[in-house]
């Protein structure tokens, strides 16, 4: 079966960086984008970065535009999330998730089929 495992999650002090991992198997992990979401306590699941299949067009979310970069290594079928100049208010589940294809420009929680179970990030002030 299919199987997400994120990896690289901690607690780092406020302008630190961090890199997350996801590690794939169960699917063809070329021919799937991959994408990152976080969900904060009491809040909704909110999109953070989404890279097609082979890593030429990526997205971001407004929030972590110009701090955070998705990359993924075919080769290797992972994919990363590299944050830097963390804040506070990015302190989250972070989850990884894949979709066979997606389209659009806003991608949101029902656009993917699989999820992997999340690494904690926190950032203290």
């Amino acid at each position: 079966q299919v199987q997400l495992v994120e990896s690289g999650g901690g607690l780092v002090q406020s302008g630190g960086s961090l890199r997350l991992s996801c590690a794939a198997s169960g699917l063809t992990f070329g021919t799937y984008a991959m994408g990152w979401f976080r969900q904060a306590p009491g809040k909704e699941r909110e999109f953070v970065a989404h890279i097609n299949w082979s890593g030429s067009t990526t997205l971001y979310g407004d929030s972590v535009k110009g701090r955070f970069t998705i990359s993924r290594d075919n080769g290797k079928n992972t994919v990363h999330l590299h944050m830097n100049r963390l804040e506070p208010e990015d302190t989250a589940a972070y989850y990884c998730a894949a979709t066979p294809w997606y389209g659009g420009t806003r991608p949101r929680t029902i656009d993917y089929n699989y999820w992997g179970q999340g690494t904690q990030v926190t950032v203290s002030s």
